[in-house]
């Protein structure tokens, strides 16, 4: 295990500290605070994508960034059944502004629409408690695949596509998910199935980390942008949480969730 392995732990901490703040106080305050700290983030991956997938852009990453974030906005503040529109508009508008990747981006931005009209709603519908949970689960999944990573390194995941993850990373983060699944399990007085429920939740973190990988690849770029140092770009830091997040809204129905609400 060589030093040049570690070689972006510093900054990659420091950026994950501050970001890490900046979500607690956001998610803390609720309301608007949240709400638009997530409309942002849905504009700038969105942003991020187009420049990705569209090389003849022409101010078209501004627009559908833009029209991202207010769309996402304003359809947590309307009833579900007009929110659905806005969910699907951005999507829509890349059609008439993409010169090419307008099925990748129309595609990948409704995904990303779905999760931030996910987490915006966790966090009104159910309070801190399970908003706090979903991101401990994506960050231990993170933290422990990394770790696990570097450390016993060994078979690669999916090398044509991702080439620096390992198999020792992706079940160490199903095992860091367990953990956060476990404590929530007994301080939420819920049962053991949280447990799967989370596991299950970190492999979708991670299908939304390979969809990115592969999306990245095919534009021939290594990282989705350089906003954030040691992390690359938005999308590079919450892929995760967007296949979660997806997916929360599609299991939430198969197995009652959150559980006991």
């Amino acid at each position: 295990m060589s030093k040049a392995n570690w070689e972006d732990l510093a900054p990659r901490a420091i950026s994950g500290v501050v970001m890490i703040g900046v979500g607690m106080i956001a998610v803390s305050l609720g309301g608007l605070w949240w709400q638009g700290l997530i409309a942002l983030i849905c504009g700038g991956m969105v942003w991020e994508l187009v420049c990705m997938v569209d090389t003849g852009r022409t101010k078209s990453q501004y627009i559908l960034a833009v029209a991202t974030a207010v769309c996402a906005l304003a359809a947590i503040n309307l009833p579900p059944s007009f929110a659905l529109p806005l969910l699907l508009l951005p999507s829509m508008l890349g059609f008439t502004r993409m010169e090419r990747g307008g099925v990748t981006y129309a595609v990948t931005a409704m995904m990303i629409m779905l999760a931030g009209y996910s987490m915006m709603a966790l966090r009104s519908d159910y309070g801190l408690t399970w908003m706090l949970w979903l991101v401990c689960v994506v960050v231990a999944t993170d933290v422990m695949g990394y770790f696990a990573g570097k450390a016993i390194g060994g078979p690669k995941f999916w090398p044509r596509v991702s080439p620096k993850k390992t198999w020792s990373g992706t079940v160490g983060g199903w095992v860091g998910a367990a953990l956060v699944g476990a404590f929530w399990a007994g301080w939420t007085i819920e049962g053991a199935g949280l447990i799967g429920i989370s596991i299950a939740v970190s492999m979708a973190s991670q299908i939304g980390d390979v969809a990115e990988s592969a999306i990245k690849r095919k534009a021939g770029v290594k990282d989705s942008s350089h906003l954030i140092p040691g992390h690359g770009g938005l999308m590079d830091r919450f892929d995760g949480m967007l296949g979660a997040s997806v997916f929360l809204v599609i299991a939430g129905q198969i197995v009652g969730f959150p559980p006991g609400v």
